[in-house]
């Protein structure tokens, strides 16, 4: 009676097992990758533009040093480019091609990598002409990395 009863609470753990993976949500499915985190800020700018076409991501910064805590605002730091593909069309930005003589614009900001509550705060200007001011832009982008961590907190304690 004693072996049947073991044997009966062991054949439940596989069920226990499951059913509290099911209750417990897995922190790493509700994080997002630095870069999907940044693809999502560029799929928010195009919801909230006015201009006729998409943007797509051009080139994207490193990530800061790394942090596990996807609630913390991580600076970010890209530049996207118009596409061919008109605003109003069903199109992913990855499937257009870049439009020739397009407008860039450099971004910075802050984003967190929660996959539910993920939040974003950035600001995009655009580039007038890349070969120009591309050393200003890498001056911006040295400078951000050193003050976006900080940024970032602030923004987290305050916001």
């Amino acid at each position: 009676m004693e072996t049947q009863r073991a044997s009966l609470a062991l054949g439940r753990w596989p069920l226990w097992l499951l059913l509290l993976g099911l209750v417990v949500p897995s922190a790493s499915a509700q994080a997002l990758s630095y870069r999907e985190a940044v693809l999502r800020a560029v799929d928010r700018l195009n919801e909230q533009s006015s201009e006729a076409n998409l943007y797509r991501l051009l080139e994207l910064d490193p990530p800061p040093k790394a942090d596990e805590d996807p609630d913390t605002p991580k600076p970010v730091s890209f530049t996207v480019k118009e596409t061919v593909c008109p605003r109003t069309s069903q199109q992913l930005p990855e499937q257009c091609d870049f439009k020739e003589n397009g407008l860039v614009k450099q971004c910075v900001g802050t984003v967190t990598l929660d996959q539910v509550k993920g939040q974003m705060n950035i600001t995009c200007d655009e580039v007038q002409s890349v070969g120009r001011f591309s050393r200003l832009r890498k001056r911006i982008r040295k400078v951000w990395r050193k003050i976006g961590p900080i940024a970032g907190l602030i923004i987290g304690r305050f916001g």
